[in-house]
């Protein structure tokens, strides 16, 4: 056999061999290539309701694995793991906060949430009609919310968040705050003390030009009232007339709300006559004008009927006592003491048909 034909089978022999192992490993990185697609979009197991993932500073992304390892979440390989999170420059770039761990949840979704943020948020609500003590208990039993102020007095707390001297009942809008973990209770209050002015600026504003009121406290004192006098939303406009036209006229308010607010802890649920004379700052059966104080939290609806009353000549209201939450409106006090009469007569014949 000639030299050249050794050279020609040897050559062809390396040239097979090596389209061989070619295509071996073309079909070995295809099927590593499906199978890290596989992983990166695969739903992780593991994962129950409830689940949520807390990155704290300073965790890289192994001791993240380690803290889903021991929620019970299966990660598996480390190493894909490590090739995701660069292909989507997620490496190095996990944000702080709490994510949730929600059904169907891939390495790829959660790595792409963590890099970007989208950290689980969490909502409280101040409800309208709430005092500062309701506000301050509520906020106190919200779990995960960092507790700052539990051991501030109310001035304290006003000082911290930037406004001493200022007294706190009003100040915070009701609406519904999101926040995250890592946030304090004083993070939301600063937020609803921000939001509250931002709202009473508003109303002032656009007040109507008789509004009997000199300042924008005003506004918010007689807004808590109305707040407290009703539920039904229609009615906070006449609600706000008749405390209008009672102030224009130098008429007591005579609003029960204020009575209860200076009774403070010996309220007990009702009012008796004797509470009604006995003189407070905030008793508006005793004392002239609006009281020192809000005497709850007002809602945007109540701040703008507080600066846009309703028109009209009625300077009495009565519930209605048929258990809607309504009011009965008249101008004279005859009539308004008929009101209260038939008021008494709905009250009592209910009262006699609940079972003992």
């Amino acid at each position: 056999m000639s030299r050249r034909s050794r050279r020609g089978k040897t050559g062809g022999f390396f040239r097979r061999a090596f389209l061989f192992l070619l295509i071996v490993a073309l079909a070995t990185g295809a099927w590593l290539w499906q199978r890290y697609q596989g992983f990166a979009d695969a739903p992780l197991a593991g994962i129950e309701a409830g689940d949520s993932l807390v990155v704290e500073r300073g965790d890289s992304l192994a001791s993240v694995l380690r803290k889903l390892d021991a929620e019970g979440v299966e990660t598996g390989d480390r190493l894909q793991w490590q090739v995701l999170a660069r292909e989507l420059d997620a490496a190095g770039k996990l944000q702080v906060g709490e994510y949730a761990l929600e059904a169907g949840a891939s390495p790829r979704s959660l790595l792409l949430a963590m890099r970007d943020g989208k950290v689980e948020r969490r909502m409280f609500t101040i409800v309208e009609g709430w005092n500062i003590r309701e506000l301050r208990a509520a906020l106190a039993k919200v779990e995960s919310l960092q507790q700052e102020s539990t051991k501030l007095d109310d001035a304290a707390l006003m000082k911290t968040l930037g406004h001493a001297g200022q007294h706190p009942e009003g100040r915070f809008l009701p609406e519904t705050y999101a926040w995250v973990r890592g946030d304090s209770d004083l993070d939301i209050l600063k937020r609803a003390h921000d939001a509250m002015d931002n709202a009473l600026d508003a109303a002032w504003a656009s007040r109507a030009g008789d509004v009997p009121l000199k300042t924008r406290d005003e506004a918010l004192v007689l807004a808590s009232i109305v707040e407290k006098e009703t539920g039904i939303a229609e009615e906070r406009p006449a609600i706000a007339g008749v405390f209008a036209r009672r102030l224009k006229i130098g008429m007591r308010l005579q609003t029960d709300p204020t009575v209860i607010y200076g009774m403070g802890a010996a309220y007990a649920g009702n009012i008796r006559r004797s509470d009604l004379t006995r003189d407070t700052l905030y008793n508006t059966y005793t004392r002239d004008g609006l009281p020192p104080t809000p005497i709850a939290m007002p809602g945007k609806a109540a701040l703008q009927a507080a600066t846009h009353p309703e028109a009209g000549d009625a300077l009495f209201f009565v519930a209605v006592g048929d258990g809607s939450g309504r009011h009965v409106f008249t101008k004279s006090l005859t009539d308004h003491n008929t009101a209260v009469r038939e008021y008494l007569q709905r009250y009592r014949a209910q009262q006699q048909s609940v079972p003992k």
